[in-house]
């Protein structure tokens, strides 16, 4: 199974992903010893606030590339998080 999922931050920001091990993915954003994935963890601390299972991978990127497509945090609050 894979998921894609949106993490949040103390600020307010977004990030979208899509993965195969939710909760490795999660702890590997939070990470600040390596080097690699600058962005979450530059403006970390991250907490998932929605995620969606998918039965394969290629579901699942179409689906991330649809939210990221829509480039709105107003979308992800009213439509997926429901605020």
């Amino acid at each position: 199974m894979f998921w894609v999922y949106i993490l949040q931050n103390n600020e307010g920001k977004f990030y979208i992903g899509h993965t195969n091990n939710l909760a490795f993915r999660i702890l590997s954003h939070n990470r600040s010893d390596k080097i690699l994935g600058k962005f979450t963890r530059k403006n970390g601390p991250w907490t998932l606030v929605w995620s969606e299972e998918h039965e394969n991978r290629s579901s699942a990127m179409r689906r991330e590339k649809q939210i990221k497509s829509m480039k709105s945090a107003r979308w992800i609050c009213e439509n997926l998080l429901k605020r």
